[in-house]
Protein backbone atom coordinates (compact mmCIF):
# COMPACT_ATOMS: atom_id res chain seq x y z
CA UNK A 1 0.00 0.00 0.00
CA UNK A 2 1.47 3.33 -1.05
CA UNK A 3 1.54 6.10 1.54
CA UNK A 4 -0.24 8.30 -0.97
CA UNK A 5 -3.31 6.08 -0.66
CA UNK A 6 -3.86 7.42 2.85
CA UNK A 7 -6.09 10.41 3.47
CA UNK A 8 -5.38 12.13 6.78
CA UNK A 9 -8.55 14.23 6.55
CA UNK A 10 -11.28 13.90 9.15
CA UNK A 11 -14.62 15.69 9.37
CA UNK A 12 -12.90 18.78 10.77
CA UNK A 13 -9.16 19.25 10.50
CA UNK A 14 -9.00 20.79 13.99
CA UNK A 15 -11.18 18.12 15.58
CA UNK A 16 -10.05 14.66 16.70
CA UNK A 17 -12.46 11.90 15.67
CA UNK A 18 -12.76 9.20 18.35
CA UNK A 19 -14.51 5.86 17.95
CA UNK A 20 -16.09 4.11 20.96
CA UNK A 21 -17.13 0.45 21.07
CA UNK A 22 -19.11 0.09 24.32
CA UNK A 23 -19.35 -3.60 25.16
CA UNK A 24 -20.60 -5.59 28.13
CA UNK A 25 -17.10 -5.98 29.56
CA UNK A 26 -14.91 -3.32 27.94
CA UNK A 27 -15.20 0.12 26.38
CA UNK A 28 -12.73 0.22 23.50
CA UNK A 29 -11.64 3.60 22.16
CA UNK A 30 -9.48 4.59 19.20
CA UNK A 31 -8.67 7.70 17.19
CA UNK A 32 -9.69 7.72 13.52
CA UNK A 33 -6.49 9.07 11.97
CA UNK A 34 -7.35 8.71 8.29
CA UNK A 35 -8.78 6.50 5.56
CA UNK A 36 -7.00 3.95 3.40
CA UNK A 37 -8.97 2.51 0.46
CA UNK A 38 -12.27 2.97 2.26
CA UNK A 39 -11.08 1.47 5.56
CA UNK A 40 -10.42 3.52 8.70
CA UNK A 41 -6.89 3.92 10.04
CA UNK A 42 -6.90 3.58 13.84
CA UNK A 43 -4.37 4.76 16.40
CA UNK A 44 -4.05 5.63 20.11
CA UNK A 45 -6.25 2.73 21.28
CA UNK A 46 -7.45 2.83 24.88
CA UNK A 47 -9.62 0.45 26.90
CA UNK A 48 -11.88 1.04 29.90
CA UNK A 49 -13.69 -1.39 32.19
CA UNK A 50 -17.39 -1.13 31.33
CA UNK A 51 -18.38 -1.56 34.97
CA UNK A 52 -15.76 0.49 36.81
CA UNK A 53 -13.54 2.63 34.65
CA UNK A 54 -11.01 5.15 35.93
CA UNK A 55 -12.30 8.61 35.03
CA UNK A 56 -8.99 10.34 35.74
CA UNK A 57 -7.02 8.00 33.48
CA UNK A 58 -9.66 8.51 30.79
CA UNK A 59 -9.36 12.29 31.14
CA UNK A 60 -5.58 12.10 30.75
CA UNK A 61 -5.89 9.93 27.65
CA UNK A 62 -8.56 12.15 26.09
CA UNK A 63 -6.56 15.34 26.61
CA UNK A 64 -3.46 13.69 25.14
CA UNK A 65 -5.22 12.75 21.88
CA UNK A 66 -7.66 15.67 21.63
CA UNK A 67 -6.24 18.77 23.31
CA UNK A 68 -8.54 21.17 21.41
CA UNK A 69 -11.73 19.43 20.29
CA UNK A 70 -13.15 15.95 19.80
CA UNK A 71 -16.03 14.22 18.09
CA UNK A 72 -17.13 10.85 19.47
CA UNK A 73 -18.92 8.17 17.47
CA UNK A 74 -20.36 5.78 20.04
CA UNK A 75 -21.74 2.31 19.30
CA UNK A 76 -23.11 0.59 22.38
CA UNK A 77 -24.64 -2.68 23.50
CA UNK A 78 -24.52 -1.65 27.17
CA UNK A 79 -26.51 1.51 27.85
CA UNK A 80 -25.33 2.00 31.45
CA UNK A 81 -21.69 2.03 30.37
CA UNK A 82 -22.45 4.28 27.39
CA UNK A 83 -24.22 6.78 29.64
CA UNK A 84 -21.29 6.72 32.06
CA UNK A 85 -18.85 7.32 29.19
CA UNK A 86 -20.89 10.24 27.90
CA UNK A 87 -21.12 11.74 31.38
CA UNK A 88 -17.35 11.46 31.75
CA UNK A 89 -16.83 13.09 28.34
CA UNK A 90 -19.08 15.98 29.35
CA UNK A 91 -17.23 16.37 32.67
CA UNK A 92 -13.85 16.57 30.91
CA UNK A 93 -15.31 19.02 28.39
CA UNK A 94 -16.51 21.29 31.19
CA UNK A 95 -13.41 21.12 33.39
CA UNK A 96 -10.79 21.31 30.63
CA UNK A 97 -12.57 23.65 28.21
CA UNK A 98 -12.58 20.94 25.55
CA UNK A 99 -15.01 21.32 22.65
CA UNK A 100 -16.83 17.99 22.28
CA UNK A 101 -19.54 16.55 20.06
CA UNK A 102 -21.08 13.12 20.62
CA UNK A 103 -23.05 10.95 18.21
CA UNK A 104 -24.53 7.48 18.60
CA UNK A 105 -23.97 5.15 15.65
CA UNK A 106 -27.22 3.53 14.47
CA UNK A 107 -27.71 0.42 12.35
CA UNK A 108 -29.08 2.57 9.52
CA UNK A 109 -25.75 4.42 9.28
CA UNK A 110 -23.78 1.28 8.45
CA UNK A 111 -23.37 0.54 4.72
CA UNK A 112 -24.71 -3.00 4.95
CA UNK A 113 -28.13 -4.43 4.13
CA UNK A 114 -29.70 -6.20 7.11
CA UNK A 115 -32.07 -9.01 6.19
CA UNK A 116 -33.02 -10.15 9.70
CA UNK A 117 -36.58 -9.91 11.03
CA UNK A 118 -35.91 -6.85 13.21
CA UNK A 119 -32.74 -5.02 12.11
CA UNK A 120 -33.09 -2.47 14.91
CA UNK A 121 -32.75 -5.25 17.49
CA UNK A 122 -29.47 -6.68 16.18
CA UNK A 123 -26.47 -5.75 18.34
CA UNK A 124 -24.63 -2.81 16.80
CA UNK A 125 -21.33 -4.56 17.56
CA UNK A 126 -22.33 -7.52 15.38
CA UNK A 127 -23.38 -5.22 12.54
CA UNK A 128 -20.23 -3.10 12.80
CA UNK A 129 -17.99 -6.18 12.69
CA UNK A 130 -19.96 -7.57 9.74
CA UNK A 131 -19.62 -4.25 7.89
CA UNK A 132 -15.84 -4.22 8.34
CA UNK A 133 -15.58 -7.89 7.33
CA UNK A 134 -17.58 -7.28 4.16
CA UNK A 135 -15.03 -4.59 3.18
CA UNK A 136 -12.04 -6.80 3.98
CA UNK A 137 -13.32 -9.92 2.22
CA UNK A 138 -12.09 -10.65 -1.28
CA UNK A 139 -14.44 -9.68 -4.13
CA UNK A 140 -17.31 -12.12 -4.76
CA UNK A 141 -16.73 -13.81 -1.42
CA UNK A 142 -18.99 -13.92 1.59
CA UNK A 143 -17.87 -13.44 5.18
CA UNK A 144 -18.19 -15.34 8.44
CA UNK A 145 -17.51 -13.25 11.55
CA UNK A 146 -16.61 -14.93 14.85
CA UNK A 147 -16.70 -12.50 17.77
CA UNK A 148 -15.56 -14.00 21.08
CA UNK A 149 -16.42 -11.64 23.90
CA UNK A 150 -18.81 -11.74 26.85
CA UNK A 151 -21.05 -13.52 24.34
CA UNK A 152 -19.79 -15.43 21.32
CA UNK A 153 -21.44 -14.76 17.98
CA UNK A 154 -20.98 -16.35 14.57
CA UNK A 155 -22.53 -14.20 11.84
CA UNK A 156 -22.97 -14.53 8.07
CA UNK A 157 -22.54 -11.88 5.39
CA UNK A 158 -23.36 -12.62 1.73
CA UNK A 159 -21.00 -11.60 -1.11
CA UNK A 160 -23.32 -8.65 -1.91
CA UNK A 161 -22.97 -7.30 1.67
CA UNK A 162 -26.20 -8.57 3.16
CA UNK A 163 -26.12 -9.33 6.87
CA UNK A 164 -27.95 -12.66 7.11
CA UNK A 165 -27.94 -13.18 10.88
CA UNK A 166 -26.13 -15.87 12.81
CA UNK A 167 -25.86 -17.54 16.20
CA UNK A 168 -25.14 -16.34 19.73
CA UNK A 169 -23.95 -18.33 22.75
CA UNK A 170 -22.43 -17.45 26.14
CA UNK A 171 -18.71 -16.66 26.25
CA UNK A 172 -16.20 -18.33 28.63
CA UNK A 173 -16.62 -16.05 31.65
CA UNK A 174 -20.41 -16.05 31.33
CA UNK A 175 -20.51 -19.87 31.09
CA UNK A 176 -18.42 -20.13 34.23
CA UNK A 177 -20.75 -17.74 36.08
CA UNK A 178 -23.84 -19.62 34.89
CA UNK A 179 -22.43 -22.91 36.19
CA UNK A 180 -21.72 -21.38 39.59
CA UNK A 181 -25.12 -19.65 39.80
CA UNK A 182 -27.05 -22.73 38.69
CA UNK A 183 -25.43 -25.30 41.00
CA UNK A 184 -24.79 -25.61 44.71
CA UNK A 185 -21.22 -26.96 44.61
CA UNK A 186 -19.50 -25.80 41.42
CA UNK A 187 -17.29 -22.72 41.81
CA UNK A 188 -16.99 -19.82 39.39
CA UNK A 189 -13.65 -20.28 37.66
CA UNK A 190 -11.98 -16.92 37.14
CA UNK A 191 -8.68 -18.05 35.57
CA UNK A 192 -10.01 -19.34 32.24
CA UNK A 193 -6.94 -19.70 30.03
CA UNK A 194 -7.06 -19.15 26.29
CA UNK A 195 -4.66 -22.04 25.66
CA UNK A 196 -5.95 -25.53 24.95
CA UNK A 197 -7.14 -26.93 28.30
CA UNK A 198 -6.10 -30.27 29.78
CA UNK A 199 -8.42 -33.22 29.26
CA UNK A 200 -9.31 -34.94 31.50
CA UNK A 201 -9.50 -32.22 34.12
CA UNK A 202 -8.12 -33.65 37.34
CA UNK A 203 -9.84 -31.18 39.66
CA UNK A 204 -13.26 -29.52 39.67
CA UNK A 205 -11.77 -26.27 38.39
CA UNK A 206 -9.78 -27.94 35.61
CA UNK A 207 -12.82 -30.02 34.63
CA UNK A 208 -14.86 -26.82 34.25
CA UNK A 209 -12.06 -25.25 32.22
CA UNK A 210 -11.94 -28.33 29.97
CA UNK A 211 -15.71 -28.33 29.50
CA UNK A 212 -15.88 -24.64 28.66
CA UNK A 213 -12.72 -24.63 26.53
CA UNK A 214 -13.49 -27.67 24.39
CA UNK A 215 -17.22 -26.91 24.40
CA UNK A 216 -16.71 -23.44 22.92
CA UNK A 217 -14.21 -24.70 20.38
CA UNK A 218 -16.58 -27.42 19.27
CA UNK A 219 -19.59 -25.11 19.13
CA UNK A 220 -17.82 -22.43 17.10
CA UNK A 221 -16.34 -24.93 14.65
CA UNK A 222 -19.74 -26.54 14.13
CA UNK A 223 -21.39 -23.15 13.60
CA UNK A 224 -18.74 -22.11 11.08
CA UNK A 225 -19.25 -25.36 9.15
CA UNK A 226 -23.00 -24.72 9.07
CA UNK A 227 -22.44 -21.10 8.00
CA UNK A 228 -20.24 -22.20 5.10
CA UNK A 229 -23.08 -24.40 3.87
CA UNK A 230 -25.61 -21.57 4.08
CA UNK A 231 -23.57 -19.10 2.02
CA UNK A 232 -23.64 -20.14 -1.62
CA UNK A 233 -20.14 -18.80 -2.33
CA UNK A 234 -16.57 -18.91 -1.13
CA UNK A 235 -16.12 -17.20 2.23
CA UNK A 236 -13.45 -15.39 4.23
CA UNK A 237 -13.56 -16.06 7.97
CA UNK A 238 -12.73 -13.32 10.49
CA UNK A 239 -12.02 -13.69 14.21
CA UNK A 240 -12.29 -10.87 16.75
CA UNK A 241 -13.09 -10.25 20.42
CA UNK A 242 -11.20 -10.36 23.70
CA UNK A 243 -11.61 -14.15 24.06
CA UNK A 244 -10.58 -14.94 20.47
CA UNK A 245 -7.60 -16.91 21.76
CA UNK A 246 -10.07 -19.51 23.05
CA UNK A 247 -10.72 -20.70 19.46
CA UNK A 248 -7.48 -19.60 17.83
CA UNK A 249 -6.01 -22.37 15.68
CA UNK A 250 -9.26 -24.33 15.41
CA UNK A 251 -10.41 -22.95 12.05
CA UNK A 252 -8.32 -23.03 8.90
CA UNK A 253 -7.46 -19.78 7.09
CA UNK A 254 -9.13 -17.56 9.68
CA UNK A 255 -8.11 -13.88 9.66
CA UNK A 256 -7.61 -12.50 13.16
CA UNK A 257 -8.72 -8.88 13.46
CA UNK A 258 -8.93 -7.47 17.02
CA UNK A 259 -10.23 -4.08 15.78
CA UNK A 260 -13.06 -5.40 13.62
CA UNK A 261 -15.89 -3.71 15.57
CA UNK A 262 -14.01 -0.42 15.88
CA UNK A 263 -13.29 -0.55 12.14
CA UNK A 264 -17.01 -0.92 11.44
CA UNK A 265 -17.76 2.07 13.66
CA UNK A 266 -15.05 3.94 11.76
CA UNK A 267 -16.71 3.06 8.46
CA UNK A 268 -19.96 4.56 9.78
CA UNK A 269 -18.08 7.72 10.82
CA UNK A 270 -16.51 7.95 7.36
CA UNK A 271 -19.92 7.59 5.74
CA UNK A 272 -21.44 10.25 8.00
CA UNK A 273 -18.57 12.65 7.32
CA UNK A 274 -18.67 11.94 3.58
CA UNK A 275 -14.94 11.09 3.35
Amino acid sequence: MMLGDISEDTCDRGRTTILADVGNSMVKLAVLSGVRQGMPCLQSRYNLDSHDFNCKDFENWLMSVAPVSAEFYVASVYETAAACLETSISAVSASRNLSVRKQRVLFSQLPIEITTEHPEHVGIDRLAAATAASRLALPSRGSIVIDCGTAVSVDLVSPDRQFLGGAILPGPSLLSRLLADGTSLLPEVLSLAEALPAMPGRSTNSAIIAGIGFGLRGAVCRLVDEARRKIDAEVDVFLTGGWRGAVRGEILSVQESPDLVLSGIGIAAIEICGL
